[in-house]
């Protein structure tokens, strides 16, 4: 658990309004008693008015009837913060991913009107393609609301791109929806210059214009911005990968359905595939299913797997492909 995430959840357990014991909390959180004490005083200091009992026994209790601290947050805050959550929704376990949404729901209202406005324009105009990737490149928060904004505004937009080769380039587009994939958002809009439909890695998206030129939506090809993103993907380089793991497709659903697409074969067996997925995600993925693994693809997935001596495989690499 991240230290922004812990700390959110300790505010969640005091606003019950019960009484927590410093063990009881320091069991709930998986910490020490020490980063227990130090996250509440970081809730001190922030106007959080909460009650402490020192000695054997001690525990800690948020005042009642104390109004909270309003939430206070910057734009890059705010778009950081849901940001977080919809990837969360989109890409987390099924109890994370619901508590991620309940968490949207609260966030998003208490917003200042101005911050509500952007972080709504995000949440608006992302839709998910379930995927992992190991994205490191950072997304600059101005950019990405900037791009939501002209999403849904549909309002025509400029701004600088840098290709996979480091070609600097500037683009005039009339954007349709952002998709989130695993770590990374990518931009589908209609390339004015090029008249033609693009894709564009928002990591690589700098120095946003907003033209205040509205336009009347396009119909995506195919209807389905996700649909394209994942085809562009597909000739990206990336290779598909697949293999087939000895279980249910019931078993496997709940333990690597977020990764995979899961199609059941016959009684004892799935075949799972997956595309734009770093080669070391997809060797984990495949381990998390605790069941035997054969007809692995593609050869540097086996071959990796090999390396990690998982002995998952069933017959052995290289006599079952």
């Amino acid at each position: 658990m991240s230290t922004s995430t812990r700390f959110l959840r300790l505010l969640s357990l005091l606003q019950t309004h019960r009484y927590w014991s410093g063990d009881e909390l320091a069991e709930r959180l998986d910490v020490s008693l020490r980063t227990v004490r130090r996250d509440i005083d970081r809730l001190r200091d922030l106007g959080y008015p909460v009650q402490a009992d020192r000695g054997v026994g001690g525990g800690y209790q948020l005042a009642s009837g104390t109004a909270l601290p309003p939430l206070v947050l910057d734009d890059e805050e705010a778009v950081a913060l849901v940001a977080s959550l919809q990837s969360t929704v989109h890409g987390g376990s099924s109890a994370l991913a619901e508590a991620a949404l309940r968490a949207l729901g609260k966030v998003v209202p208490v917003l200042p009107a101005r911050l509500r406005k952007r972080a709504q324009a995000l949440t608006a105009s992302t839709v998910p393609l379930n995927s992992q990737s190991s994205a490191t490149d950072p997304v600059d928060p101005a950019v990405l609301v900037a791009l939501a904004q002209a999403c849904r505004d549909h309002e025509r937009i400029a701004f600088d791109y840098k290709d996979a080769k480091s070609a600097e380039t500037s683009r005039r587009v009339e954007p349709v929806q952002l998709v989130n994939v695993g770590n990374r958002y990518y931009l589908v809009a209609f390339d004015l210059d090029r008249d033609d439909w693009r894709s564009f890695r928002v990591d690589r998206a700098l120095n946003p214009s907003p033209r205040a030129l509205r336009f009347a939506p396009r119909e995506v090809p195919g209807g389905d911005a996700a649909a394209f993103v994942r085809a562009g993907l597909r000739g990206s380089g990336q290779p598909e990968v697949s293999a087939r793991i000895q279980a249910s497709a019931e078993k496997l659903e709940p333990l690597i359905g977020r990764w995979f697409q899961i199609q059941q074969i016959d009684e004892n067996s799935c075949l799972v595939r997956t595309e734009n997925m770093d080669l070391r995600w997809a060797a984990f993925g495949l381990a998390m299913s605790e069941a035997k693994v054969s007809e692995v693809y593609p050869k540097e997935l086996r071959k990796l797997l090999d390396s990690w001596s998982l002995n998952l495989f069933h017959p052995p690499i290289g006599k079952g492909d």
